[in-house]
């Protein structure tokens, strides 16, 4: 199983990225800049994590976690530019781009929205088609990336919890983030051993995941990293990137 997090954004990363096996940069949109994104990509590299391009909307206020209507050529064009201006700084640094996620509401639409699942698709694909789509595990945005010929990765949360459709529960209700570490640990091995979770409702929900994540920008993320690594590890599950 993957493990990953966003990254380049609020965590420690030269603390959190050594527990990781795959690391999502911020593209400079949503979160940051050009020298952040310089720096970590350094990190990820300096400690053999694989990296990819977490692009988001153009939305600094609400940390990209908010919806912003676009044309779907505006979408493209978005996610195309920032994939290409992190690739630079891997490249430079002697690396190799792995995978795209989309950040923060992006994200979440593309779950559901086929059409600007398939927008982010292509300019994946546009830029270059060997690249890993990583999207919600169980969601059209996977569908789309497959439709295309991208190979897409399933996602799950260690620190998320679930609707019963397999969707997560909205930041906006009570319960949506997993605050206790030994319980999100526990999540990421029922993902990774059982391939399902505990949703809001108490049933259980299947989750088919190549990799699971954690929030980078959730407070005490780095022991969060730890926690869940240890019992993934000590349950018997490989950590390994995509």
């Amino acid at each position: 199983m993957d493990l990953n997090a966003d990254v380049g954004e609020v965590m420690d990363d030269a603390a959190g990225l050594p527990l990781l096996t795959s690391a999502n940069s911020a593209c400079g949109m949503h979160a940051r800049g050009p020298l952040v994104m310089d720096r970590t990509v350094v990190l990820a590299l300096s400690r053999r994590v694989t990296i990819g391009a977490h692009p988001g909307y153009a939305d600094r206020e609400n940390f990209g976690r908010t919806a912003v209507d676009l044309p779907l050529d505006e979408v493209r064009a978005l996610v195309l530019y920032q994939v290409a201006a992190l690739d630079g700084f891997v490249r430079a640094h002697g690396g190799r781009l792995a995978h795209v996620k989309a950040h923060g509401a992006l994200y979440n639409r593309a779950a559901k929205d086929r059409a600007l699942a398939g927008a982010i698709a292509e300019a994946v694909r546009a830029y270059r088609s060997d690249l890993i789509l990583v999207g919600l595990a169980g969601s059209v945005q996977l569908e789309a990336a497959r439709a295309i010929g991208l190979r897409a990765a399933g996602e799950a949360f260690a620190d998320r919890r679930y609707l019963p459709d397999g969707s997560l529960m909205p930041r906006s209700q009570q319960g949506a983030v997993l605050h206790d570490a030994a319980e999100a640990a526990e999540q990421a091995v029922r993902i990774a051993r059982e391939g399902c979770a505990v949703a809001s409702d108490g049933s259980r929900v299947r989750i088919d995941a190549e990799t699971i994540c954690l929030h980078g920008d959730t407070p005490g993320a780095v022991a969060f990293a730890r926690a869940i690594r240890d019992r993934l590890e000590s349950s018997g599950i490989a950590i390994a990137p995509l």
